[in-house]
């Protein structure tokens, strides 16, 4: 043990070696970016009474609020009631009409935008104690951020930058203007025809948004299925579901290159499954094909800081870089690009810059949970069946049809499942999907279950109100425990019922011919 300290204090003094550490510090943490875990940072720091600095050179708020979960989620919320229109007269009500003016939905999204904008704002992170700087950083030592041609000294420094749309390099597509999620939400006018690169949980997501508010959507995937990270039985729902409001949806088509003839732009793609040609005509193109974590233009070249192969900045365990006060959080790092795992991140890296001298602790992976919020929506934590057969880990299968809850029944969502997955023989959580209305609610049972180590029995034993989408927990549970019952057990209580009614003579009987009870 003492050893390996004294390797890496050898290691760490290397790592310094060119650089001049001051003598005295202005701050005791510089925070880059602004988005859900540069503000998390920024707001624990002030919260232990730090000297703290935010710097930000675009918006407060990051992609989340400005051109992530807060626009696409308004987006979606019009899209849904422009799709139960369509339902009114199964609900009780005739000749219910309405037109969608697109204009307005995407001002709506602006207002949403702008109303949530408070949260995030310099002057409410200012009022909390964090100074805020409007401007470009660069980090031009281990210790030191130069911003609007101020040095600021910090003892440490914790990297937010984020990421950004990937933008593919196909043939032609210099010859039109894509859409990504950056500048989607600059719409007004409604395109007719939409091309969605990509078959990931943004693609489905704004595919099927699109296509509820009225445009011919095509939506292209070079794999076999959308959702591929989920298991055959989730995608397979939703592509469905997307199937049937309208999007036509290509799988195993290959983009090739793009083409204007005449004004006409168009999509040529090579379908895998018969190696033809296709041609698919578009208005506009949305890509939806991944992000690029954002690790140039703020000093990482200059300090060396490592990339990894998928293009994120290397972190440890720790999330600290090679240099041991510099972190970094979020999309920049990885390996999960989701707001709550980035606010998650930052817990752990505010704490280890600010206190890594006397202790530091390991970011917890174990348990992260996300959602796909398409109609229905798909929320999953921990494992599902497809990544616990290529891991070779053991697990049984419990499964609850939501088709068969009363709330589902009477809200006409009864569609979906929640299938959970234990370890063989006990009530141990290792994954959780659900599939339905208000997924990415239901899941935090199972969340807080796998974080605090309780399973299937406790949630059985817990009170869910009636009628509510919450019971389809209850009643996973409950399918659980029947075909995890006793057999012996259960046959001595038929036993002892029986002798509790009078039926002695027929229960001596048995009693001599069974084997004693397991």
């Amino acid at each position: 043990m003492l050893s390996r300290k004294i390797l890496e204090w050898f290691k760490t003094r290397k790592v310094y070696s060119d650089w001049k550490k001051p003598k005295r510090f202005d701050r005791n943490l510089v925070v880059i970016g602004a988005g859900s875990g540069g503000l998390v940072s920024a707001y624990i720091a002030a919260a232990v009474k730090a000297k703290v600095t935010l710097i930000e050179k675009h918006k407060m708020g990051g992609d989340c609020l400005n051109t992530g979960c807060v626009p696409s989620k308004a987006l979606i919320r019009s899209a849904k009631f422009a799709h139960e229109l369509k339902k009114a007269e199964s609900l009780g009500f005739r000749s219910v009409t309405g037109k969608v003016d697109f204009a307005a939905v995407m001002q709506r999204i602006q207002r949403v935008v702008s109303e949530i904008e408070p949260h995030d704002s310099v002057d409410r992170y200012t009022g909390l104690g964090v100074e805020v700087i409007e401007g470009e950083a660069r980090i031009t030592s281990p210790w030191t951020v130069e911003v609007n041609g101020k040095n600021l000294s910090t003892r440490s420094i914790i990297v937010a930058t984020g990421a950004r749309p990937l933008i593919p390099k196909i043939d032609g597509i210099e010859l039109i203007t894509p859409l990504t999620s950056d500048n989607i939400w600059a719409l007004r006018e409604q395109p007719k025809r939409l091309l969605v690169l990509g078959g990931g949980p943004i693609g489905c997501e704004l595919a099927q948004a699109f296509q509820r508010l009225g445009s011919a959507v095509t939506q292209v995937e070079m794999v076999e299925r959308l959702l591929i990270r989920e298991d055959v039985d989730a995608s397979d729902i939703v592509m469905t579901s997307l199937r049937v409001d309208g999007v036509d949806i290509r799988l195993q088509h290959k983009a090739i290159r793009f083409e204007v003839l005449e004004g006409q732009q168009q999509l040529i793609c090579v379908n895998l499954a018969d190696n033809s040609e296709v041609k698919i005509p578009f208005d506009q193109m949305l890509l939806a094909l991944g992000r690029v974590a954002n690790v140039k233009g703020f000093g990482a070249e200059e300090l060396g800081l490592e990339v990894r192969g998928n293009g994120t900045l290397s972190t440890n365990e720790y999330l600290a870089t090679r240099f041991p006060n510099i972190f970094a959080v979020g999309d920049v790092t990885g390996p999960y690009q989701f707001t709550h795992t980035s606010a998650h991140q930052a817990w752990y890296a505010a704490v280890n810059g600010l206190f890594g001298g006397f202790k530091q602790f390991k970011v917890d992976y174990r348990v992260i949970p996300w959602a796909t919020f398409t109609d229905p929506e798909v929320a999953r934590v921990g494992l599902n069946e497809q990544e616990a057969k290529s891991q070779d880990i053991a697990y049984e299968v419990t499964r609850f049809g939501i088709d068969d809850l009363d709330r589902a029944i009477a809200d006409g969502a009864a569609y979906g499942y929640i299938k959970v997955l234990t370890e063989p023989g006990k009530d141990r959580i290792l994954g959780v999907t659900i599939v339905g209305r208000h997924a990415g609610d239901l899941i935090t049972e199972y969340v807080a279950a796998m974080k605090h180590g309780y399973g299937m029995n406790k949630i059985l034993g817990t009170i869910h109100i009636y009628p509510t989408l919450a019971e389809a927990n209850k009643y996973a549970a409950g399918e659980w425990k029947r075909a995890h019952a006793l057999i012996g057990a259960l046959r001595w209580l038929s036993k002892f019922h029986r002798w509790r009614l009078g039926d002695t003579q027929r229960i001596e009987s048995e009693f001599k011919t069974d084997e004693k009870p397991s």
